[in-house]
């Protein structure tokens, strides 16, 4: 069965029954929605417990050509690198649907452009030939670029144009990038293993190596292309915030790994200062910005600039341990801030605010359940040993000391300012006396809350406890990106 192939197209499927819904069925075209991203999680699932770990190549292959002149093809496949990616995706875009029941305004397009979004992530992660995943990672530009200009708060418009002007501009040099490796291959192609095989000069990598990550850092984003960020997480929808997070910065950090550091390590090598100090200002400013914050989604946003330097630093390290913490930590990165930003989704819609000194006054004793929630949220994402992100953190500093000395002792201070500013707002937020204001806040008690919750929180302690759910998949993949 061509498991890929079903996994991808899928959830445009979805988006075709949805267009001949009548808008009136909310519940009919909310619940195809649901459906489709549940089946889609249990195809991953299939994945996941199908594949065999102790092999480094790609598996679940499909390939047909598509055409000859140029030479594209529909290349699909999935190694131990993409399939956490995958699986990923998957388990946060049920989670966004679920966090979008309460969406009431063109109820229709939202849900059409989610699924068309699904398509398109996914497609990222397993497309195997360069001129599909151009395809699929502008595609996601689209759905993107509404969902934040429509459903989003004030300053939507803004923001979706920011985060297309910035997101095409990268994208330009991307493609650049891909068509001089078409051009200089021995012969001409886009087909990844293939160009794995080409031996490009030292000095061709590294012009290459500039056009690829001026397109994926900004997606990362890496300092200083991270401005787009945090006007598109403010201004977008706490669903569309999940998926941005949780999966979409994840492409920029894939990209770097799977094209950057596997078909241009020489181009890499020559550029590891530059990469170790980028790492180094992401984690140090994006952690010092985020402590200054007063809104709760431009704090988090900034903690994902801050944690996304963990995920450039391994990159820097090009070392089997490091590469394997940054696969970690893009999962449990994912999950963790799809969390926090559901949670701020719920307490926006009860107090109708999200500045830190307008909640601040023990609001734990109003809404324990999320205020607990909260909490546990929180304490993941400063990296609280049996968490996540803990163990994907002390991966990286333990595989990237060995070669880059100095910048991860700086990075390490990075998880002391997160701890900080962490502290400081839960302290704020929810502990002391009730502040009357907040008396009426109500706390969660719908399933399609409770769900969201539970799967994140639940991913993020279980791997936490036991990483090896993902590193003893990504490991052998990442020896062989490296030999």
């Amino acid at each position: 069965m061509p498991w890929l192939s079903a996994l991808l197209w899928l959830p445009l499927l979805g988006t075709l029954l949805i267009c001949f819904m009548p808008r009136q069925q909310e519940k009919l075209i909310k619940g195809t929605a649901l459906v489709v991203a549940l089946i889609d999680l249990f195809l991953s699932l299939v994945l996941y417990f199908s594949y065999d770990n102790r092999l480094a190549g790609f598996q679940f292959v499909e390939k047909a050509t598509w055409m000859s002149s140029p030479a594209i093809s529909y290349h699909l496949g999935v190694d131990g690198i993409s399939l956490p990616m995958v699986i990923l995706t998957t388990f946060i875009f049920v989670c966004a649907i679920l966090a979008s029941w309460n969406i009431k305004h063109r109820t229709k397009e939202y849900f059409l452009l989610v699924t068309i979004l699904e398509t398109a992530v996914l497609g990222v992660f397993v497309s195997l030939d360069l001129f599909l995943f151009f395809l699929f990672w502008e595609l996601e530009l689209i759905p993107m670029y509404f969902l934040i200009g429509i459903w989003g708060s004030e300053r939507r418009e803004y923001a979706a144009m920011k985060f297309i002007i910035y997101t095409m501009a990268g994208s330009a040099f991307m493609l650049a990038g891909f068509l001089a490796m078409y051009f200089l291959a021995p012969s001409p192609t886009f087909d990844l293993v293939d160009l794995s095989r080409a031996g490009f000069a030292p000095q061709v990598q590294a012009l290459l190596f500039i056009l690829l990550f001026l397109g994926f850092g900004v997606k990362l984003p890496v300092f200083p292309f991270h401005t787009w960020l945090p006007d598109a997480h403010v201004e977008a929808p706490a669903p569309i915030s999940m998926i941005l997070a949780g999966v979409l910065l994840k492409m920029g950090g894939y990209g770097l790994i799977r094209i950057n550091a596997g078909l241009l390590p020489e181009g890499l090598k020559a550029f590891i200062p530059l990469l170790a100090t980028l790492a180094v200002i992401n984690v140090i400013y994006g952690a010092y910005v985020a402590m200054g914050q007063k809104d709760l989604k431009t704090m988090i946003a900034m903690s994902s600039v801050s944690h996304m330097g963990f995920v450039l630093l391994p990159i820097a390290a090009l070392t089997p341990v490091a590469l394997n913490g940054a696969v970690l930590e893009m999962f449990a990165h994912g999950t963790v801030s799809g969390l926090l930003f559901f949670l701020i989704g719920l307490l926006y819609e009860r107090a109708h605010t999200r500045q830190i000194p307008e909640l601040e006054g023990g609001l734990v004793a109003q809404i324990p359940r999320m205020g607990v929630a909260f909490i546990m949220a929180s304490m993941a994402s400063l990296g609280l040993p049996g968490m996540s992100q803990f163990i994907a953190e002390f991966m990286v500093f333990l595989g990237s000391y060995p070669v880059l000395q100095v910048p991860t002792i700086i990075a390490v201070f990075g998880i002391v300012l997160t701890a900080g500013y962490m502290l400081w707002m839960v302290k704020r937020i929810f502990y002391g006396p009730l502040n009357p204001r907040w008396s009426h806040l109500t706390d969660m008690g719908q399933v399609y809350e409770y769900i969201p919750l539970v799967v994140l929180m639940g991913l993020t302690i279980v791997v936490g406890v036991y990483p090896a759910l993902i590193t003893d998949w990504s490991h052998p993949s990442l020896m062989a990106l490296l030999r």
